[in-house]
């Protein structure tokens, strides 16, 4: 028995002394962590006031490096996840013309929302450029070459005849046949439109001019504004036959003929360029909009948020699509099929739009082509 105590006295002994052991253990372990995360951070406060010191008294030498370093590995981060960024919004990339499953009931929609750009250029000259006439030029050879109109380049650069230009003379030449405005306080791009006898929505179209706000299509004073199209005031054109408005025909309903009809009656506001794949036809009594032929729905609605707002889209089975942009009102829906003159939705202005038109495509094996050249 008293054996048996002994032992357990000394193995009492043993487990306090290593517990004893054990505290010690972590004593020490806490105090060599707690010095070193003293020493780290010394160390920290240290290096921090030395960059601050450097920063603060050396007036700028060392803050523009440091400012430019971190805007570049902004700019080097941003790169890098743009392409992540932007496949994961499919309404980024998505074509207006892509098709989509079928909805299962009629839509009908009146919106204000006014959007990103329906128009996407390919084309690289933006700006203003200047043009050394050489010996042999004209003005007409110099608009043909540049794809303007005369009245451009006399109103751009203030000829007094056809005649008026000699070898050396330096021309300005604008990217579209218009004029080039410079906004004045309290104008709008519906006061300039007006002024120069264009269409507000030509203005809007153009993809370089810029606006102050998007959504009301505001103006900063002073800043430069193409105006597609635009006639100076007061002013006999030297080529009148390009200003001459155009009406389409009454868009009665038709039978399938396998050829493109009118689409909607008005008159045609803008045509078919380079930033402006398609026409547009203004009526301000928003009248329905017809099938230009037959085929089958294959789009309906604002799917992707674009400029086009609500539209249609039909494929007619021999190579062409055409697509019927800004409506306030669908009647069809995707999947089923029309006949050439029948009702697909009315008139309307919704997404990028500045008052009640049609903007009407026609594409051909995948490419737009101008609808002027198509329409009976």
């Amino acid at each position: 028995m008293t054996k048996t105590l002994l032992l357990c006295y000394k193995f009492s002994l043993q487990v306090k002394r290593l517990f004893s052991d054990f505290g010690q253990f972590l004593s020490l372990w806490f105090s060599y962590l707690s010095q070193r995360a003293r020493i780290s951070f010394w160390h920290f406060e240290k290096g921090k006031g030395f960059l601050v010191s450097n920063l603060t008294f050396g007036r700028g030498k060392l803050t523009r490096p440091f400012v430019h370093s971190g805007m570049a590995t902004l700019i080097i981060l941003g790169m890098a996840l743009a392409p992540l960024i932007a496949s994961s919004y499919p309404g980024f990339a998505q074509s207006p013309w892509q098709e989509v499953p079928p909805v299962s009931a009629v839509l009908s929609a009146v919106t204000t929302t006014e959007e990103t750009s329906t128009i996407i250029s390919d084309k690289p000259r933006a700006e203003i450029i200047n043009y050394t006439v050489g010996v042999g030029d004209t003005v007409s050879g110099i608009a043909q070459k540049f794809g303007v109109s005369i009245d451009t380049i006399r109103w751009a650069n203030d000829l007094p005849s056809i005649s008026a230009i000699k070898p050396g003379q330096t021309l300005k030449i604008l990217p579209v046949t218009g004029i080039v405005h410079k906004v004045g306080k309290g104008e709008t791009i519906y006061s300039i439109s007006k002024h120069y006898s264009a269409d507000a929505q030509s203005i809007v179209d153009f993809p370089f001019n810029i606006f102050v706000n998007d959504e009301t299509f505001a103006l900063a004073v002073g800043q430069t504004l193409i105006v597609p199209d635009g006639v100076m005031p007061k002013a006999t054109p030297w080529s009148p036959t390009t200003y001459i408005a155009r009406k389409t025909p009454d868009a009665g309903a038709v039978s399938a003929l396998g050829i493109f009809a009118w689409p909607a009656s008005g008159n045609i506001s803008q045509g078919f360029r380079w930033y402006h794949r398609g026409i547009d036809i203004a009526n301000k009594s928003a009248p329905a909009i017809l099938a230009a032929d037959s085929g089958k729905v294959v789009l309906v609605g604002w799917p992707d948020g674009s400029g086009y707002g609500n539209r249609v889209v039909i494929d007619h089975g021999n190579g062409f699509k055409t697509l019927y942009a800004h409506l306030t009102k669908i009647y069809v829906v995707a999947g089923q099929t029309v006949n050439r003159g029948d009702q697909i939705g009315q008139m309307g202005s919704t997404g990028r739009s500045t008052g009640i038109h049609l903007h009407f495509e026609i594409e051909k094996g995948g490419s737009p082509v101008d609808p002027l050249a198509y329409l009976k």
